[in-house]
């Protein structure tokens, strides 16, 4: 018999390691263009399985010396190769149940969201786009936190997600109560280099009777800053770049922005197109991580190890040195 606990226990033997599921009218109240019912409307349940972003992925960029371990092995490795090997063997157990399992990898998006035509009445354009962290939140395993990132108690924000989408009707693990990894203390603001994140300026969305908010986040900001930093913070910045990254941190949102924007391609073209970032996305499609999610996660994983809320526990705190910062 196919239960919750056969899954989980499956999917763990399939390489995840965090799994949580959540029931379909979860979803009750989603926008349509990212809501999964759209996707199947017969489906019962949705599994999350989560992947661990190893916390020495982030020691290079912490000491200034090794910029490409997190965006090869931290996202390209998890989301590429590592969580479609975990997805394909949970789709092979419900399919060898009799169900039917839809496979929602990473970077699905990257072909596209919401851009088509509607194919029938009151559909959502195609592609539908999952939203991952509400999603994870609906399976039970952690909360969003301020920053926007999503929360687990075994590793606070350092993990990845893949989600598959049944008709096996299985018993939902419980929701998170807002708050309880996620303080409010703010640091990811505080720590964030291009001030993406606003401190008060919330976005609020209720799921089954709770109201789960996060910051308001500035995404052109934080897409540019994310793969480019600023010239603080990159070591590989060349000055115009550096200047671009500048003015888009001087500008608030609006159209001489956007138009500013469009000379290098949008936000992720400003990222993606400095040099380093360049050779990254050609050998594994996914920009740099220069930032090295300096507020929304290293801050923030550091506040939570510090409060001994984490399960997943190290023998030495992650910052041991004053934090570099370039003369410019």
């Amino acid at each position: 018999m196919l239960t919750a606990q056969v899954v989980k226990d499956w999917a763990r033997e399939s390489g995840a390691d965090l799994v949580g599921i959540g029931n379909m009218e979860r979803f009750e109240g989603a926008p349509l263009d990212s809501d999964p019912r759209y996707i199947f409307p017969e489906a019962k349940s949705i599994i999350g399985l989560g992947f661990r972003v190893h916390r020495g992925l982030y020691r290079g960029i912490e000491e200034g010396t090794f910029f490409a371990g997190l965006p090869s092995m931290g996202y390209a490795n998890i989301n590429d190769v590592y969580a479609p090997i975990a997805l394909r063997g949970v789709g092979d157990l419900l399919e060898d149940s009799g169900y039917e399992a839809v496979l929602y990898q990473n970077t699905a998006v990257r072909y596209g969201t919401n851009r088509g035509t509607p194919v029938r009445e009151g559909y959502p354009r195609p592609d539908v786009f999952l939203h991952f962290r509400i999603a994870a939140y609906i399976c039970g395993m952690g909360e969003i936190g301020w920053s926007k990132v999503f929360l687990t108690p075994e590793f606070g924000p350092r993990q990845r997600f893949a989600f598959v989408i049944t008709d096996a009707e299985l018993e939902p693990d419980p929701l998170m109560e807002p708050g309880t990894l996620c303080d409010g203390c703010k640091l990811c603001v505080s720590n964030c280099p291009l001030d993406a994140l606003p401190a008060e300026k919330a976005v609020t969305i209720p799921i089954e009777g709770r109201e789960i908010s996060w910051s308001d986040m500035d995404v052109e900001r934080c897409s540019a800053g994310f793969a480019s930093a600023t010239a603080e913070y990159n070591p590989f910045l060349p000055d115009d770049f550096a200047e671009g990254i500048e003015k888009l941190r001087a500008m608030p949102p609006g159209p001489e922005r956007t138009e500013m924007l469009k000379q290098y391609g949008g936000a992720w073209g400003l990222a993606r197109n400095t040099p380093y970032s360049t050779a990254g996305w050609e050998s594994y499609h996914h920009p740099g991580a220069i930032c090295g999610a300096r507020g929304c996660q290293r801050a923030c994983f550091m506040h939570l190890e510090e409060q001994g809320k984490l399960s997943n526990k190290f023998r030495r705190p992650f910052r041991i040195r004053k934090p570099w910062k370039l003369d410019v």
